[in-house]
């Protein structure tokens, strides 16, 4: 379709496990974009600004992962309602004039892995963790009109912080200590959004009930020992791969404003998993 050479690539620290590469760039191949290329940026949060201004014409979009989410907004002239909303943006894209617009991907894909699963209105939502993820999750938690949403984290004051961010979502949050992780399971939906290892002492002691739809967002290792023990109880399991997935299509189709190849996408990160 295009031999015009555009760029886009995923920028974060650290940045080399990334499988975005893989999944944009078969996007690319299967649309015919044969100009365009994905690639990895090292890029800590205070470094984003200034890598960002320097970027020439051919960019057309970024992909951002932790820890610059936030460092994005302060770069583009246009913020949606869903990145100002939960106050990070894993999305820029070039605008025709050359400022970059932010989005964050990440609510959507998460509504549509969970809604996938089988999640409806009027759930019943555990977050575990307080961090940037743990916000998109509460995105989520409002799309879905979930019933209630509690939060579980180890620092009460990063629950607090959560506390704007609930509010311009229209989200009542209840806050609970990390030992009651393991009895607050029981919810309708499980979100995971703590780092790796951080819930595994949950695996062997979390009373899991079958109709439970439980997402981790790690996706290295897979299956982590809360997602395997959810597995073996009957849950229905959601992995970050699949929302990897879905917020990669939702950046593709804004960085090259044409309809994914979502098949050709997921059986690159399928052979590369």
């Amino acid at each position: 379709m295009s031999a015009v050479a555009r760029r886009a690539a995923v920028l974060g620290k650290p940045i080399a496990h990334s499988l975005s590469p893989v999944i944009h760039n078969a996007g690319y191949a299967a649309a015919g974009l044969d100009g365009w290329s994905y690639t990895r940026i090292e890029c800590a949060a205070a470094e984003l600004p200034d890598l960002v201004a320097g970027l020439g014409p051919e960019w057309a979009g970024l992909s951002v992962t932790m820890p610059g989410k936030e460092a994005a907004l302060v770069v583009a002239a246009e913020v949606s309602p869903v990145a100002a909303a939960v106050g990070a943006a894993n999305t820029l894209v070039r605008r025709p004039d050359g400022s970059w617009y932010a989005d964050n991907t990440d609510v959507t894909g998460m509504v549509e892995v969970l809604t996938e699963a089988g999640v409806r209105e009027g759930a019943t939502v555990t977050v575990l963790g307080a961090g940037g993820t743990a916000r998109a999750a509460l995105a989520a938690a409002a799309r879905l009109h979930a019933a209630g949403v509690t939060v579980v984290a180890r620092r009460p004051a990063a629950v607090a912080e959560l506390a704007p961010v609930a509010h311009t979502l229209g989200l009542t949050v209840t806050a609970a200590p990390w030992s009651d992780a393991a009895a607050l399971a029981e919810a309708d939906v499980l979100i995971s959004t703590v780092p790796k290892g951080a819930a595994d002492e949950l695996a062997g002691t979390v009373r899991w009930r079958p109709g439970t739809v439980v997402f981790d967002a790690i996706y290295d290792p897979w299956p982590t020992p809360l997602a395997a023990s959810a597995g073996a109880a009957g849950c229905r399991i959601v992995s970050g791969l699949d929302l990897l997935l879905a917020q990669a299509v939702g950046q593709f189709e804004q960085f090259t404003g044409i309809p994914a190849p979502r098949a050709a996408m997921s059986a690159a990160l399928s052979a590369a998993t």
